[in-house]
């Protein structure tokens, strides 16, 4: 008989909603008691037509979470967009709230079955939808400890300073959850705008009229970070529960289009080495400049390794997401030298890949990535020692943990570059040969932290047992 029905609403990012689906599919496989209720908005990116679906599909021998979609909104208004994506995101999202309020209120039927609210963090507005209808709330965060420490203490930041974003000028910064100063380097672009200042420090203000913060990390990756939440005031940190790695094994399903690619891949993979191919992937939304593009080619070249290039054009005018390449387009972007290179067997150049299955391939020695948290924790888990090149949202913020705090990066690619500064060839090359080097201690680090993610998951692990106390805390051992 359930016992508690929890509702999840994950913001309208691929790395929000996969995460938010397959930890419901984790909570429910793991008491019979529960059940999960998936509230899903449409991407303010998209159209109706483009969206897919990028739920993970669960063992049908399983109960699974219920998806309802909410109705569509208008959008808001373009100059938010322009001001901070932070409060675009927000904003949006909020705009759900009648429905949202709606939809609770349908599942409060049985006063025998609490209902309990999951928001992501860009989902705070629903905080107050859950407070008026005595629901209790938590927070469902995608990203890591540390960087969890850093939104919390924005609210803090502020009221000592008065100042609603940081100095540029500045050359670092102490903050709680980091045991080395951050450079400003180091920090996501909302840190220094106003509006997505702002934005993240009324989120942060919500997250603590919530019961818990369900973390997406576990506690032998970020012991720090963690052990600073901790030690902050009770009064401002609600109970914090580090429940991963959550990641989707299995990988998004694959469209019909994708499966020779796939093959080709997979194929190609197969005939390699072990541990000899460096694989570069950027995300979803991860793309560069031709320039920059001419210059990591040039610089795989010069570094003579084996390698899996997952690229992808920018985003052109009217698109919603980068695009792949075609054959006649590469040849006019890659160098000659280096499409002989590829050519020769010893290089591939893709546009999707199923990233999932590449870092779980033996062949894989390394992995140079934008440092999205998703991918950072498959890094991990698959035991892939990392170059770090950081694009856009925390990712500045998570490479600086994983070079700095964490020991998991060999190089930062990028470090302290601004919009349109390009990262030459060489220092393309010289990460991938520190990361490719047999010697670095990176690679037996990672290797380590690897077989503890594992652990972490298993009947007596730190992340088993911290899921087991929010469990016990929706539903108490006398029922």
């Amino acid at each position: 008989m359930k016992k508690a029905e929890l509702v999840f609403i994950p913001s309208p990012g691929a790395g929000h909603t996969v995460s938010a689906a397959e930890f419901a599919n984790r909570l429910i496989a793991r008491d019979a008691r529960i059940s999960v209720t998936i509230l899903t908005m449409s991407s303010p990116f998209t159209t109706a037509a483009s969206s897919t679906s990028t739920y993970p599909n669960p063992e049908p021998s399983v109960d699974v979470p219920r998806y309802i979609s909410l109705p569509q909104v208008q959008l808001p208004p373009i100059k938010i967009l322009q001001d901070s994506i932070e409060e675009y995101i927000s904003t949006f999202a909020a705009s759900h709230s009648h429905f949202v309020r709606n939809e609770l209120i349908s599942l409060q039927k049985s006063p025998e079955i609490p209902v309990y609210l999951v928001v992501d963090m860009f989902c705070t507005a629903f905080i107050d939808v859950a407070n008026e209808l005595g629901i209790p709330s938590y927070v469902f965060f995608t990203s890591g400890s540390a960087f969890l420490g850093l939104r919390l203490n924005l609210p803090d930041l502020y009221e000592r300073t008065g100042i609603a974003k940081f100095i540029e000028s500045e050359p670092e910064f102490e903050i709680p959850s980091f045991r080395n100063p951050v450079p400003a380097s180091g920090f996501p672009g909302f840190a220094f705008n106003k509006s997505g200042y702002t934005s993240f420090m009324n989120h942060a203000r919500k997250f603590q009229e919530t019961k818990g913060i369900m973390v997406n990390t576990f506690a032998e990756l970020e012991p720090y970070a963690i052990k600073s939440l901790t030690e902050i005031s009770p009064n401002k940190v609600p109970v914090v529960y580090t429940i991963g790695p959550v990641l989707n094994l299995k990988g998004a399903a694959h469209k019909p289009c994708d499966q020779d690619i796939r093959a080709r891949i997979m194929n190609w993979l197969d005939i390699q080495p072990e541990s000899s191919v460096v694989y570069l992937c950027f995300g979803s939304v991860g793309s560069f400049e031709e320039e920059q593009v001419k210059e990591i080619a040039k610089g795989l070249n010069q570094s003579g390794q084996r390698f899996l290039w997952s690229l992808r054009k920018r985003i052109t005018e009217g698109a919603i997401r980068p695009t792949d390449y075609t054959d006649e387009e590469l040849k006019s972007v890659l160098p000659d030298d280096f499409r002989t290179f590829v050519a020769e067997g010893r290089g591939m150049v893709c546009g999707w890949a199923p990233q999932v299955e590449i870092l779980a391939h033996k062949a894989i020695g390394s992995f140079v990535t934008h440092c999205g948290w998703n991918s950072t924790l498959e890094s991990v888990w698959f035991g892939k020692p990392i170059v770090a090149w950081p694009l856009y949202a925390e990712q500045r913020v998570n490479a600086f943990e994983l070079v700095k705090e964490l020991g998991l990066a060999a190089a930062w690619l990028g470090y302290g570059t601004k919009p349109g500064d390009v990262v030459t060839a060489n220092e393309v090359e010289s990460a991938v040969r520190s990361v490719m080097d047999k010697d670095n201690p990176v690679r037996s680090k990672v290797k380590e932290i690897s077989e503890v993610s594992r652990l972490t998951l298993l009947d007596g692990g730190s992340s088993f047992n911290s899921i087991g106390s929010f469990i016990k805390n929706i539903i108490p051992e006398e029922l």
